[in-house]
């Protein structure tokens, strides 16, 4: 497999210590790796077995149950950017006795034919269904695959670690993250003998989004128009696609549930983007606000991020709510409310680790949700993805309040030995799979 360019000029000494380890003998044949050989250094992969045991050190210190769920379902996350990988799968068991109808109280022989499966981008709809049954607080380090993601930070497969915990409140999730970052950080290096990074000797520094962002940009991000952040970004200098923008075009503009009743709101308006409550692409051309808003925080915000301790940031904008809870919030100086979404985010060195949520438990609310991006996806020309599932059908039944969050184990791994890129934390990355 091809290096990154410019690694084959290199000497062999100089590649080996960038990579920070010395590859065992046989490894470098001019400069190249052999197809058949693992990137990532054998001691790294060592390495990574000793985080998984103290990972799982960690959650089991806190009485939390590993529980496992299949990688292959009917059901998937539906996210405007998120393409899961889809597999046509025709039926592959034959039922015993009856097994399917004495089981289940609703008959599965309607979906025994051939159906499409996906391979799951996150364990997280099948573990709120466990906590929907019962569980108290459970974790597991899964395979996840993403369509369409490769980079130094992004491999198609990838292992992501994930939790739940029943009670836990929008604090309690984010206290539990931090924890979670130093103490296995801290342990990890102990056992390993590596020397702890700078940000691993430093508590964990919570910020809003809000802050974050007007540090660095000057603009408040829940009351910015798109006008407001274009102009920002052409003064910046950051390129951005020619679709971005439109004059005019019609959209629907979500306004965020009611925390009391759970009822959305919708509006329908025309013109000029003005921003009410949460924003949602319209017909026609054109970015959305959340479109400049990602935009801006990638390329002027987050790079700074966890530079000299890891920083939680939270209290997103309330269009960025996904699976997770909203509340309104009163601006003093503007005499006027506004909706967060009780998310939060872990970035070490620039990198984003880790996403959470207080989470959302109103069936309803992300059922509409979903139809919301659905149609967004319809829009970009992104594939439809299933909008029912059966985690509609365990919050129907009832999900008890909880905090859950993912943390992206190679990316982890990477900044804990100062990777440059997850090819030093991966066996065989997708090019070579």
């Amino acid at each position: 497999m091809e290096r990154m360019s410019g690694e084959e000029k290199r000497g062999r000494e100089e590649i080996i210590r960038e990579m920070g380890e010395t590859r065992e003998i046989g490894e470098f044949v001019s400069g190249k790796t052999e197809a058949w050989r693992p990137t990532a250094p054998l001691e790294n992969l060592r390495r990574r077995a000793q985080l998984y045991r103290t990972i799982r050190a960690f959650f089991d210190r806190l009485g939390f149950v590993e529980t496992t769920t299949p990688f292959l379902s009917r059901d998937t996350v539906v996210d405007r950017f998120v393409e899961p990988i889809s597999v046509r799968v025709p039926l592959c068991w034959s039922e015993k006795d009856g097994f399917a109808e004495r089981r289940f109280c609703e008959s599965e022989t309607a979906r025994r034919e051939a159906t499409t499966f996906y391979l799951q981008t996150s364990p997280e709809f099948a573990m709120k269904r466990l906590i929907a049954a019962g569980m108290d607080a459970i974790y597991q380090l899964a395979p996840a695959c993403r369509r369409g993601d490769r980079g130094a930070w992004h491999n198609v497969e990838f292992t992501m670690l994930e939790w739940y915990r029943r009670d836990d409140d929008y604090r309690a999730g984010r206290r539990l993250l931090a924890e979670l970052a130093l103490g296995v950080a801290s342990q990890f290096f102990a056992e390993t003998g590596l020397e702890p990074k700078r940000w691993a000797k430093k508590p964990v520094v919570e910020r809003t989004f809000a802050d974050v962002f007007e540090e660095k940009t000057g603009i408040n991000p829940h009351w910015a128009t798109c006008g407001d952040l274009r102009d920002f970004a052409d003064r910046a200098k950051i390129a951005y696609p020619e679709s971005y923008v439109a004059e005019e075009f019609e959209q629907t503009t979500r306004i965020s549930e009611n925390n009391e009743t759970g009822e959305v709101k919708e509006v329908e308006e025309k013109g000029r983007i003005e921003e009410i409550g949460e924003i949602k692409k319209g017909v026609g051309a054109g970015a959305t606000k959340d479109d400049w808003l990602d935009l801006i925080f990638a390329e002027v915000v987050q790079p700074e991020l966890g530079a000299d301790a890891a920083v939680v940031v939270y209290d997103y904008p309330a269009s960025q709510s996904q699976l997770a809870k909203t509340r309104q919030e009163f601006d003093g100086e503007r005499k006027k409310a506004f909706d967060v979404t009780e998310r939060f985010e872990l970035f070490v060195e620039g990198v984003e680790l880790a996403n959470g949520y207080h989470e959302l438990l109103d069936a309803s609310v992300l059922r509409s949700r979903i139809e919301a991006t659905g149609e967004e996806r319809r829009r970009d020309g992104s594939g439809e993805l299933p909008r029912e599932s059966r985690l509609l059908q365990a919050m129907e039944a009832g999900l008890p309040a909880c905090s859950g969050c993912a943390l992206g184990v190679d990316r982890f791994f990477a900044v804990l030995i100062g990777a440059k890129s997850l090819d030093e934390t991966l066996a065989f990355p997708i090019e070579i799979a």
